[in-house]
């Protein structure tokens, strides 16, 4: 069994202006810390629009096909930007996270990273932040639930910001559990503790300014012994690389080995469980950290599916 890659070339069509952290050097960064992988390559498909509608209705699908530019750049908030292409990365990215779980869980793999931008894990139901257009977890989550007739997903969020958007997306969804581990105080404001869902499905861990992986990996000790408990069929990873001590966004300390450990971690879990996972890109904004994360994190998913 192998790991694929899940990419496409459209994400390096999605243009945001000069200076913004989340830049087209992002995808080379991660493209190349990968090359040299034994990796199952695969394109990311473009997602039917019946898929962005699992989690996001038509009138928000519509407005953000309406909202993509014929030229230049097209601001829906100070964070978030669209330019020509940016749909179709999006949709690229959902479609490639929705190929991802079919993939694992027809066995042709053993797990999956989706190297895709922009991210999703901030895009809620009907808003458009933080550099995310789709939510595209929480729409890979509902497609197995709902297409595979899983009774049970774990999304499992690492970035430094809380996933809001995830959170929203899946917050009445009993079959899904949420995860996140994130800094605090920060962008967005969301993801206290006391945040548990309409179904007490949902775990939010805020960490605290200038810790570092010792505090981490406390926080996922409970985050994965609850998660065992959950028993998930399918682990879902919001993998964001923005937690390491050299990201300008945050004031987190996390090293390239704090995310091989954590992710060495949730697929112990997840073997325990007999789920495979599924792993997509979200933050993380300084390149040589990112590519450095980005490796560590793809090696270890490499070692789990042998």
């Amino acid at each position: 069994m192998t790991t694929a890659l899940f990419t496409h070339d459209s994400a390096a069509r999605h243009v945001t202006p000069d200076g913004h952290p989340e830049q087209v050097a992002r995808y080379g960064a991660v493209i190349r810390a990968l090359a040299d992988l034994d990796l199952d390559r695969r394109d990311a498909p473009e997602a039917q629009d019946g898929e962005v509608l699992r989690c996001h209705p038509e009138r928000y699908l519509a407005r953000i096909r309406d909202s993509e530019p014929a030229e230049g750049l097209r601001m829906l908030d100070a964070d978030t930007h669209m330019s020509p292409g940016s749909f179709q990365a999006a949709l690229r990215a959902v479609g490639g996270a929705c190929a991802a779980v079919d993939a694992v869980l027809a066995g042709e793999v053993a797990n999956a990273f989706v190297a895709m931008r922009p991210p999703g894990h901030h895009a809620e139901r009907e808003t458009a932040m933080g550099f995310c257009l789709f939510g595209t977890v929480a729409i890979a989550a509902k497609r197995a639930l709902d297409l595979h007739k899983l009774d049970r997903v774990a999304v499992l969020d690492f970035d430094v910001h809380h996933g809001n958007g995830t959170q929203d997306l899946l917050w009445d969804e009993a079959r899904a559990f949420f995860a996140s581990s994130h800094q605090m105080p920060l962008y967005p404001g969301s993801g206290a503790m006391a945040e548990q869902g309409a179904h007490g499905q949902v775990m939010n861990v805020p960490l605290p300014p200038h810790s570092g992986g010792a505090e981490a990996r406390a926080a996922w000790d409970d985050i994965l012994r609850r998660c065992r408990d959950f028993a998930p069929q399918l682990v879902i990873i919001s993998a964001g690389f923005d937690a390491h001590r050299d990201d300008p966004l945050a004031q987190l300390n996390w090293t390239d080995e704090d995310f091989a450990a954590l992710t060495r971690a949730i697929c112990d879990m997840a073997s325990d469980c007999a789920a495979p996972v599924v792993s997509c890109l979200e933050g993380g904004y300084d390149l040589a950290a990112l590519g450095r994360s980005v490796r560590a994190h793809v090696k270890v998913l490499m070692e789990a599916a042998e």
